[in-house]
């Protein structure tokens, strides 16, 4: 999802076709892991890092999606609606890609090329821009709620809502599905190796892989900057004009917009580690092939560490989605409180009868009855 120029791909092309009469057997697969990642502690650890993160992101979207589903109406609303879709595309993003890092540290060993590979370029190309997309729609979801109150119940329906969500999944899916069958078309299909030279089967992987053909690295990139436009527009468009909004609010009454500010600098924060894997993957890109050329010595050490860098970042949105566009809502947490008390009560209402009965073995049955 970035502008590479076609200087820089017309030499991963050269250099892919090198690294074809090479990477031929397991003995280079570790080879080429241990130029990603030297040995040391640092496997062990990234295991952790990754295991933490792809357990956060798994409970915190089902709590999530729990609490939302239990919470009656609030299931129904639009914004929760969007929510919804945003926390499956992040479970399904999280448990396509953790369980295959995971398992290339645990065998120290880069991505073995199958068709599992497939399945991680489409799917996770279709969840990256779903959640793109959606977190798109939540902000001018916001934008009509706040500066259009009268008109939103009206305009932004349940529906409406719905149709939009089907339409996000039918172009994120096509994005993924057209990318692969350009790589499967423009690429080379014979004497294709057995393992790849990075720890996940991310696009500029597979792209490598077959030898760099064009068509699919222009294709990926032109469709991913589009999207990233589109939503830096109009996340700048709607926070705008809901701060000043609240300001206008504010203004007769000279009081202070500081809510309002530190929610834009909130959200505004929020959205640059939504887009931060696709910043480093720019880095990570420039740098991949740049410095050298020999394919059995793998990436510099730069790009080897833009490259782990980007696979902990791929991890960061699914924890923090689900945090900041659900359980952050004064809604979802009055629904939350709600539902503790109702478990605590119920809870309570189950065990006092056991407290009676046990009261009641205390009394012995031929004592008389007070007064």
């Amino acid at each position: 999802m970035e502008n590479v120029s076609e200087t820089l791909i017309s030499q991963a092309g050269d250099i892919s076709s090198k690294c074809h009469s090479n990477v031929t057997d397991w003995r280079t697969a570790g080879h080429l892991f241990h130029s990603i990642i030297p040995r040391g502690p640092t496997v062990p650890a990234l295991i952790c890092v990754f295991a933490f993160l792809t357990l956060f992101s798994l409970l915190a979207n089902l709590f999530t999606l729990y609490t939302i589903e239990r919470s009656g109406d609030f299931s129904y609303l639009p914004r929760f609606i969007l929510c919804k879709s945003l926390i499956f595309s992040d479970l399904l993003q999280t448990v396509t890609f953790a369980p295959a890092i995971i398992n290339s540290l645990a065998r120290r060993q880069t991505m073995e090329f199958n068709p599992y590979c497939y399945f991680q370029h489409v799917v996770g190309g279709a969840t990256i821009f779903s959640s793109l997309t959606t977190i798109t729609c939540m902000a001018l979801e916001r934008y009509l709620f706040v500066c259009y109150a009268l008109q939103y119940t009206v305009t932004v329906t349940r529906e409406r809502v719905s149709k939009v969500l089907v339409l996000i999944w039918l172009y994120s899916a096509a994005i993924g599905v057209v990318s692969l069958s350009l790589v499967l078309s423009k690429g080379r299909q014979e004497n294709v190796p057995d393992v790849t030279v990075g720890l996940l089967c991310e696009p500029d992987i597979m792209e490598q892989h077959v030898g760099s053909p064009r068509a699919p690295a222009i294709f990926r990139k032109v469709a991913g900057s589009l999207a990233l436009l589109l939503c830096l527009l109009a996340h700048a468009f709607s926070y705008f004009r809901m701060y000043r909004n609240a300001s206008n609010a504010v203004v007769p009454f000279n009081e202070s917009n500081a809510a309002a500010r530190r929610t834009v600098l909130f959200y505004c924060g929020m959205l640059f580690l939504q887009l931060l894997p696709l910043l480093t993957k720019v880095t990570s890109d420039a740098l991949w092939f740049g410095s050298r050329e020999d394919c059995l010595a793998g990436p510099s050490v730069t790009a080897a560490g833009f490259h782990v860098s980007l696979l902990v970042m791929l991890l960061v949105p699914p924890c923090i989605n689900p945090l900041v566009y659900g359980l952050r809502s004064v809604e979802l947490r009055k629904a939350l409180v709600k539902l503790l008390r109702w478990r605590v009560g119920h809870r309570g209402d189950q065990e006092r009868p056991r407290g009676m009965m046990r009261l009641r073995n205390f009394v012995h049955p031929n004592l008389p009855d007070a007064g």
